[in-house]
């Protein structure tokens, strides 16, 4: 139950930097580049990712002893899953809802956060077949 709290802990501090990353990318690409919000929010996921990738493999995960480039093909899946939902979702969002931008894409991608936690736990990060 120890391993399991602590699993979640990480996967809540490593997801929250992801998050953080994700959003100030894609505002500052549509405030500084002049992006669309939904081209914007392309490029702040991938950006994520890689942040996402790395902190999950070292830490949130590592016990799962993982290999590495399997890892990284199963979780890109988990998280191009998890970023087409959050795609839909915000594109649809931003034109029915008056909600700014920034806050919608902030809400969508805490949303998005269990079902990564569960694919990645029991699929892209097992180190068995």
């Amino acid at each position: 139950m120890l391993k399991l709290a602590a699993q979640i802990g990480w996967f809540v501090i490593v997801g929250c930097v992801a998050a953080a990353t994700h959003w100030a990318v894609a505002v500052a690409c549509v405030a500084i580049g002049g992006l669309v919000p939904l081209l914007a929010n392309v490029a702040g996921w991938l950006v994520a990712f890689c942040v996402s990738f790395a902190g999950h493999y070292r830490l949130t995960f590592r016990h799962q002893h993982a290999p590495l480039a399997r890892a990284a093909r199963r979780f890109f899946t988990v998280s191009a899953l998890g970023f087409a939902v959050n795609e839909a979702a915000y594109a649809a969002l931003l034109r029915a809802t008056s909600i700014r931008y920034d806050i919608l894409l902030a809400l969508i991608l805490v949303g998005i956060a269990g079902l990564t936690f569960i694919l990645g736990r029991y699929w892209a990060f097992r180190r068995t077949r």
